[in-house]
């Protein structure tokens, strides 16, 4: 009877491993700088090793101007699958949000691997094996993306650190435009303009400060409607 346990748990586990090998693909959609929606997996897919800005989060370029890394950053992941659109994932994990932790390849690239080596990821060191160091050790060397400038590792701008930058508000005039989400939509508003006054503005509903319209346009937000 023993020997029968062994050999049907021995089996089971075959079975597991061949099927978590066949791995995850499709047609992938970027939701972030780290996570990919897949077409017919059944979560989201979160890439396994690596931590990218936030999707609001902004960082310093080497000029010291702000800018939308998180954005970046998602445009990056969406340059490496490319037109195809299309990945493999080997599934490692999954996360406390019931995600899918994986390895994916694009274009028979690890595209976890390209995007740290590029710099706008970061190895999420409290998660990974290693296998990243060399990618962001030569990112950093050669001062690409994040590196370029200033900017708050992911995990701790989660944890509500922010540059200088970010925490500026209209009140020191630094970041004066007013970023308003109304019925109309996403609307930004600039000192003097019709409604600039009167707008008040409420972060913990998604509305914010911008330090230039080509920022808030870029973070989806449009001029008012003359």
């Amino acid at each position: 009877m023993k020997l029968v346990k062994a050999v049907l748990l021995l089996a089971s586990a075959f079975v597991a491993s061949s099927a978590l090998a066949q791995g995850i693909s499709g047609p992938a959609e970027v939701i972030d700088g780290d996570t990919l929606s897949v077409r017919g997996a059944t979560s989201r897919i979160r890439l396994y090793g690596i931590d990218a800005p936030e999707g609001q989060q902004t960082c310093d370029d080497a000029d010291g101007k702000r800018y939308l890394c998180g954005s970046l950053a998602a445009d990056a992941l969406a340059s490496l699958i490319g037109r195809n659109g299309r990945v493999t994932c080997q599934e490692m994990d999954r996360d406390r949000y019931g995600r899918v932790v994986a390895v994916c390849e694009a274009n028979g690239r690890d595209i976890n691997g390209e995007l740290v080596l590029q710099g706008w990821a970061l190895e999420y060191r409290q998660y990974s094996d290693g296998r990243y160091t060399d990618e962001e050790a030569e990112a950093r060397r050669a001062k690409r993306g994040l590196f370029a400038g200033t900017f708050v590792e992911p995990w701790e701008w989660r944890r509500g650190k922010r540059l200088a930058s970010e925490t500026s508000t209209g009140s020191d005039r630094k970041c004066a435009i007013k970023g308003n989400i109304s019925s109309s939509g996403r609307i930004y508003h600039e000192p003097g303009s019709r409604h600039y006054e009167r707008t008040v503005i409420d972060e913990a509903s998604g509305e914010r400060w911008f330090c230039s319209k080509e920022e808030a346009e870029a973070a989806g937000w449009r001029a008012p409607r003359s």
